[in-house]
């Protein structure tokens, strides 16, 4: 049997919690990864492996991974999120984890604010990093931040963020992740670009976008990454999310509104719309409000009852 002609990748437990006011307790955390399993999520983004004097949300990834399934009995690939090599340290030394996710800001101002690295140094670091996860044999992945725009510098040459995934297509990662950290992105932006990274690299490297929904233009993004030919998304249950260090940045995509958007465009997810629906009542009543997601808002299309 053929699989889901999307792959959705659930970061809500990493991004989606990061840009929290307050720090969900760890156990809330698994029982949020455990509810993203249930709905059918095959990679979920579990914590982030950072500075926790930072990023206080993320403080107790160690444990997040000490309390997820054993590899052998889950149903999902766990992915560490990592800024620096000492964090793909941590990462391994958890031995839970399926994936290294690294990231690459494209612009000197925001990478520097954001990891303290200019584009160069991080591109040093992030090489080094892939090799150091695919030598302990996990799923490098890296995604290349800001690549749509820059809330500090404006507008990013398009032809650098292609540069930039040459390079670290080169040094190893197997998945490279296009992200509108800031919601700046439109469809035809999204187009040119996909396509010309696509062009640039060929089949040997997957590509994914990561979508902010900042401008509300996220589900229409994604839309065009689809017909460019992505098939590998991040989505947060929700719309939760947003970067720190960048003003302005609005949550993820939500993973209801994709799962909407492409199940009524006729396209598998392997995602159930009705589970992700209760996880997002779940997690609002944990949170103590209402979550971003129009979807999650609206529910599923179906005819109302005539009075």
């Amino acid at each position: 049997m053929e699989g889901p002609a999307v792959t959705i990748v659930e970061v809500g437990p990493r991004d989606g919690l990061q840009n929290e006011p307050d720090v969900l307790a760890t156990h809330h955390k698994l029982a949020l990864i455990e509810r993203l399993a249930a709905m059918g999520a095959t990679r979920i983004e579990v914590a982030s492996f950072v500075n926790p004097r930072r990023v206080p949300q993320m403080a107790d990834a160690e444990a997040v991974v000490a309390g997820l399934p054993p590899r052998g009995e889950r149903r999902f690939a766990a992915i560490g999120l990592c800024l620096n090599l000492k964090g793909v340290e941590r990462a391994l030394a958890t031995d839970g984890l399926d994936e290294v996710g690294c990231v690459l800001v494209a612009t000197d101002t925001f990478g520097i604010r954001n990891q303290g690295q200019s584009v160069a140094e991080g591109l040093a670091a992030n090489q080094a990093m892939l090799r150091r996860a695919a030598e302990a044999g996990l799923f490098p992945q890296v995604t290349i931040s800001a690549a749509f725009g820059c809330p500090f510098e404006g507008p990013v040459p398009p032809a650098r963020v292609v540069d930039l995934a040459e390079r670290l297509a080169e040094a190893g990662a197997r998945e490279i992740a296009l992200a509108d950290t800031i919601g700046v992105a439109v469809p035809q932006q999204v187009t040119d670009l996909v396509g010309e990274v696509a062009r640039r690299l060929g089949a040997g490297v997957r590509l994914r976008v990561h979508l902010h929904d900042t401008r509300g233009l996220a589900p229409a993004n994604a839309w065009a990454a689809w017909q460019a030919g992505v098939r590998v998304f991040d989505s947060a249950l929700g719309g939760l999310g947003g970067c720190p260090f960048a003003p302005r940045a609005a949550g993820n995509v939500a993973t209801e509104e994709l799962i909407y958007l492409f199940h009524r465009s006729g396209i598998a997810t392997g995602l159930s719309l009705e589970r992700a629906l209760e996880a997002n009542a779940w997690l609002a009543g944990v949170l103590g409000r209402a979550l971003p997601s129009r979807v999650g808002r609206a529910g599923d299309f179906r005819r109302e009852e005539a009075a």
